[in-house]
């Protein structure tokens, strides 16, 4: 794992923070990190409600970029609750595949901190619906 790997790790958990908000809504049980193409890291954490009105950590994230004028996505980590890193779920990997139709394939994502394991989006969304 690289020293930008490692300074996304540090700002997804950084933000982390898991906690109930209302008998509603409970934020940051998962946490994200996104890299952007000008080197920027911007974070996001998964906020969960009672209904559908939630957002995933990855596309938390991808909206603070999108929100901060950036759209280029070049790496992605999602810290589980349990401090590990996983794969985003279906609909961030839609998200980034429909904010980068022609380049999705190139976006890296850590799957595993302790042994490196990187994949990119291509590998994990190998037959895109369009």
């Amino acid at each position: 794992m690289d020293k930008v790997w490692e300074q996304m790790l540090k700002a997804a958990m950084s933000v982390q923070n898991g906690r109930k908000i209302s008998d509603y809504v409970e934020a940051g049980g998962v946490a994200a990190a996104v890299l952007s193409d000008s080197g920027r890291i911007y974070t996001g954490v998964c906020i969960d409600t009672s209904c559908t009105l939630g957002i995933c950590a990855e596309r938390n994230a991808i909206f603070n970029m999108i929100t901060n004028g950036e759209h280029i996505i070049k790496r992605v980590l999602a810290v589980m609750p349990d401090g590990t890193v996983g794969a985003p779920c279906g609909a961030c990997r839609e998200l980034m595949t429909q904010l980068m139709p022609e380049s999705y394939g190139d976006i890296e994502i850590l799957l595993d901190q302790q042994s490196g394991r990187i994949v990119t989006l291509k590998e994990l969304t190998p037959m895109w619906w369009i």
